[in-house]
C-alpha cells in the first residue's frame, strides 16, 4: 500500500460513523451484513448509512453484494490486511511487537494453542431465554468434561422462557441452574477466561462489546428468536422446536471438531463453516 493511499484510508476510518460501521462489519465478519440491518443496529438513516459505506469501500474496507431486493456489505479482509500490513511494515519498522506486544506475547507463548483438556465457552444472545440457553445445556450434556459452558445476554430477562425450559426437559436435558444472566458477569477480573466465544443472535453480534481477554475464538451461528414469534400455542411450540433442532445441529458439530489437533486458523475456520450451516442439514 502506498503512502497516499494508506493516509486516505486512514482518513476514512477518522470518521465516528464510517468507523462503527466498520467495526460492526468486523465483528460478523466473513458474512455479510443486509443494509437495513446495519442502520437498525446503529440508528442510522438509509442515506446517511449509504454515505458511510460508499466512503468505506472507496477506500477499499467494504464490499457490497445484492441479493434480492437488499443490499448485504461485508468486510474487504484483504483492503484491512493491506492496511496492516502497511503500518506494521513501515509504522512499526516491520516489528509487530513494538505495536502490538500483548498480542505478539500471546503468539510467542502460545497463548493461541488449544492444548488444555477443558475448554471454556460462552454463548451469547439479546435476552439469555432461548438460543443461548438451548446451547448451553446442549454442549454441557453433548460436550460431556471437554467444557465448560456457559450463557449469557446482553439485555437479559428475568428468567429463561418457559417454553425454553419445557422443550430441554422432554429432550432429557436437566434445566437446574439455568438462569438468565447478563454477559457483564463473564468481562469482570474474576470472570473465567473464554477459549471459544460465540454469539447466537444478530443483535448481540452487532452490539459493540470490549474484546475478551486471551483472545477467544469466536463465532456467530445467527438463529430467529423464536420468544417474538405469534401464534396459537402450537405455533409457538413449533418455533422454539426448529430453534432448538437448529441449535442442535451446530453444537454437535462443534462439540465433534478435534480441537486440540487443529492450529489457530484451522479451528476458526471450522467455527465459522458451522456458522454457514443449513437448517435443513443433518449433522
Amino acid at each position: 500500500m502506498e503512502l497516499d493511499s494508506a493516509a486516505q484510508t486512514l482518513n476514512t476510518l477518522g470518521h465516528p460513523g464510517r468507523l462503527a460501521v466498520l467495526r460492526l462489519l468486523a465483528r460478523r465478519a466473513p458474512e455479510g451484513v443486509p443494509a437495513t440491518e446495519i442502520a437498525q443496529a446503529l440508528g442510522l438513516k438509509p442515506n446517511t448509512l449509504s454515505v458511510y459505506v460508499g466512503a468505506l469501500a472507496r477506500a477499499g474496507l467494504v464490499t457490497a453484494e445484492r441479493r434480492g431486493t437488499s443490499i448485504l456489505y461485508r468486510i474487504d479482509l484483504a483492503g484491512m490486511g493491506a492496511l496492516v500490513d502497511f503500518l506494521v511494515a513501515d509504522c512499526c519498522r516491520g516489528r509487530p511487537d513494538l505495536c502490538a506486544p500483548e498480542t505478539a506475547h500471546a503468539l510467542a507463548s502460545g497463548g493461541f494453542a488449544m492444548t488444555q483438556t477443558t475448554y471454556n465457552v460462552l454463548f451469547i444472545c439479546s435476552g439469555n431465554s432461548a438460543r443461548s440457553i438451548f446451547a448451553e445445556a446442549l454442549l454441557r450434556d453433548l460436550g460431556g468434561a471437554r467444557f465448560n459452558v456457559f450463557s449469557a445476554g446482553t439485555r437479559p430477562g428475568a428468567a429463561p422462557n418457559p417454553y425454553t425450559l419445557k422443550l430441554l426437559r422432554l429432550n432429557g436435558h436437566a434445566t437446574d441452574g439455568l438462569r438468565s444472566k447478563n454477559v457483564s458477569e463473564f468481562q469482570g477480573a474474576d470472570a473465567p477466561q473464554m477459549d471459544f466465544v460465540f454469539t447466537v443472535c444478530d443483535t448481540a453480534a452487532n452490539e459493540d462489546c470490549p474484546p475478551w481477554p486471551g483472545q477467544p475464538v469466536t463465532g456467530h451461528w445467527g438463529l430467529p428468536d423464536p420468544v417474538k414469534v405469534q401464534g396459537t400455542r402450537a405455533e409457538r411450540g413449533l418455533a422454539f422446536a426448529q430453534t432448538y433442532g437448529a441449535m442442535r445441529r451446530r453444537v454437535e458439530a462443534f462439540a465433534a471438531l478435534p480441537i486440540a489437533q487443529l492450529d489457530r486458523l484451522s479451528l476458526q475456520a471450522r467455527v465459522d463453516d458451522i456458522s454457514r450451516m443449513d437448517d435443513t442439514e443433518t449433522a
